[in-house]
């Protein structure tokens, strides 16, 4: 028998075709249709089927065969203790502007870990760069229609591309992209926009080779390189400032205009920061179309914005006041655009007292700006003598996925031990923050 996969049950969810079917946990799903299961989307093509035959190895080694019926092509119902039964796929690129890179010593070990991998992009959005991919690789995208993909193009420019992420396979990525294209696969793509590197002349070449693709490449985010004060022995980078951030608008509204009269989408967007540091107006909803990137800094404070203007509608001026004190912490650039939603409530809701701090990032220098980013630690030392009322509001972005832990590795319940205060997460949701600042729904599992 070969090697068995790591496709070992941790959980199987309550009224699935797996627990219809006497699957348990502990189990291990070792082949599909008599197909070995190799990583998870293996498994979900072979699962995707009418009639499915599942080889499963039990906890006292015996072989079962399990068959189902699966008229709706449901997914089954099986957790995996490996999310991605394989290994997870190590980036190997040398990027010139590499975020992890810049990262100080002793944080939480996971954020050194540098993932670049195709399963990653489809199951949870990452950006990959497909520099570590074979043909067979490619080809598995296309055979099990991995669509959406993400892709971290960043130039077109085989040659610029080679020299920016350190790697010789860089150079494909355009033929790589125009294979997916002919099967139909979907991309949304991303570049991280370098001052004098691919801007400018370079940028231009990149988006017209990425927007021959539509609509097959679907979405182009152009976002600011992010430059930490850890750079002593990376190569230097110039950061975006007000004027080289307006040229880089005044430039993609050019293509825009264009793309949009051709295609009647603009395909390609900036991210929000690019408005912030030339200190011009976020495009309106609208303009965002279907919001593709918005997970990418893409369309965030237009989102937020729309969802508080229809929220506010809904708050009436009262004749009694609310006697409410909180405050806000934020990050530097997001700073005017929260304390203008605080005017507008306050302006309606009588008694409403609050305190809006914007914090400087000194974890990882000052040219860091967004608030996702903040740190645990940072918030504690800017904070620890203001004035923060009954409670704390600060975005859910700050924290990871389980919504626990910050950066730094302090918690929550650190913050709310060392500040005396009540933390409340807000989510990037307009309706949310009226309903946190108003104390709504305040109670949260955090």
């Amino acid at each position: 028998m070969e090697k068995l996969p790591e496709a070992r049950v941790k959980e199987v969810c309550r009224g699935s075709i797996a627990e219809e079917a006497g699957i348990e946990t502990g189990d291990i799903i070792y082949k599909i249709n008599g197909q070995p299961i190799h990583d998870i989307l293996e498994y979900k093509f072979l699962a995707g089927s009418e009639e499915v035959e599942l080889q499963v190895i039990k906890s006292d080694h015996s072989i079962e065969i399990v068959s189902v019926y699966n008229e709706e092509y449901e997914d089954l119902g099986v957790v995996f203790e490996n999310p991605l039964i394989d290994k997870a796929r190590f980036c190997t690129n040398q990027c010139m502007f590499c975020f992890i890179d810049q990262l100080p010593e002793n944080l939480r070990k996971t954020l050194y870990f540098k993932d670049d991998d195709s399963r990653l992009s489809f199951l949870q959005g990452n950006y990959v760069t497909l520099t570590n991919m074979t043909d067979e690789d490619i080809e598995r995208i296309i055979r099990f229609r991995l669509s959406p993909i993400n892709i971290s193009v960043h130039t077109a420019n085989p040659a610029l591309r080679v020299k920016m992420l350190n790697n010789e396979n860089a150079s494909k990525i355009m033929h790589i992209m125009k294979k997916l294209a002919r099967s139909e696969i979907t991309m949304n793509c991303q570049i991280v926009l370098c001052r004098e590197v691919n801007d400018k002349q370079e940028l231009d070449r990149t988006l017209d080779e990425l927007t021959s693709l539509y609509p097959h490449v679907n979405s182009i985010s152009v976002v600011p390189v992010g430059l930490t004060r850890y750079r002593e022995k990376l190569l230097p980078l110039k950061a975006y400032d007000k004027d080289s951030a307006l040229e880089v608008i005044h430039q993609v509204a050019g293509w825009q205009s264009k793309l949009y009269d051709r295609y009647e989408s603009r395909i390609v967007f900036l991210a929000d920061e690019f408005y912030l540091l030339a200190g011009r107006p976020i495009p309106c909803y609208q303009h965002y179309e279907d919001f593709p990137q918005i997970e990418n800094g893409v369309g965030l404070i237009a989102s937020m914005q729309e969802e508080f203007n229809r929220g506010l509608e809904k708050v009436y001026k009262r004749k009694e006041p609310v006697e409410r004190n909180i405050s806000i912490a934020t990050g530097i650039s997001a700073n005017s655009f929260i304390r203008s939603l605080c005017d507008k409530l306050i302006d309606k809701v009588r008694g409403l007292n609050i305190h809006v701090y914007a914090i400087t990032n000194e974890l990882f220098g000052e040219k860091i700006t967004v608030a996702g980013l903040v740190t645990g630690g940072d918030l504690i030392k800017q904070l620890k003598e203001k004035e923060l009322g009954s409670e704390l509001l600060i975005p859910a972005a700050m924290l990871r996925s389980d919504r626990d832990i910050f950066l730094d590795d302090v918690t929550v319940e650190e913050i709310e031990e060392a500040l005396k205060v009540r933390v409340i997460l807000v989510e990037n949701d307009g309706q949310d923050f009226i309903d946190k600042v108003l104390g709504r729904q305040a109670a949260i599992e955090h």
